[in-house]
């Protein structure tokens, strides 16, 4: 067992299981050799591998000076970054709303919101119909009439010619079920507090 935890580095000889040959096989390959060239030609190449790299950093430093006269333009011309992402969010915005897909969709969606309006609409007047069509029907009626009679009951004496005279057939005036006796306390009244 303890052979098998050195590895293959400690065992030089040791052959390969079975599948670990496709394992290294398919792993990253090393480069073909360079192919055979003179020593002119790999001086060459140094050469132009040299100038490669001089110009890149060469327009590297050219992007940069660039980059520095654009904000140092933008910034006299008062276009901050906050400005130009507005500018952007508009632009964007008004290609949405022009585009075929927004328009589709708000036509959609108008359509829905005038025939949901209708249907509320529509809910209203047949609720308004049954509540008028349950005050109408004869339960209704008679405990409208108890309701009435209750209150001719608990309305002071003095008040009774009031409510014997709105017999109209219609409904009934809406007044307090309960009024103050007349004998009784004011609330914030200090002399109806004290002792007699």
């Amino acid at each position: 067992m303890e052979d098998a935890e050195k590895g293959p580095q400690e065992q030089p000889d040791s052959i390969p299981e079975v599948g670990e040959d496709a394992v290294t096989s398919v792993g990253p390959s090393p480069p073909p050799p360079p192919p055979a060239m003179t020593e002119e030609e790999r001086q060459e190449l140094q050469e132009e591998l040299a100038k490669v790299e001089d110009e890149i950093q060469t327009l590297t430093q050219v992007l940069a000076a660039k980059e520095k006269q654009l904000a140092d333009i933008k910034r006299k011309l008062g276009i901050t970054p906050l400005n130009e992402l507005k500018q952007n969010i508009t632009k964007t915005w008004q290609e949405v709303t022009t585009s075929t897909a927004y328009r589709r969709t708000s036509e959609t969606l108008s359509q829905a919101s005038l025939k949901a309006t209708a249907a509320f609409s529509n809910m209203g007047s047949a609720i308004s119909r049954k509540l008028e069509d349950v005050r109408n029907a004869p339960t209704f009626k008679s405990l409208e009439e108890k309701v009435e009679t209750l209150k001719t009951k608990m309305t002071p004496s003095g008040s009774v010619s009031d409510t014997g005279s709105q017999d109209s057939g219609g409904p009934p005036a809406t007044e307090s079920f309960l009024t103050q006796p007349e004998d009784s306390p004011v609330p914030g009244d200090d002399d109806a507090l004290r002792p007699v």
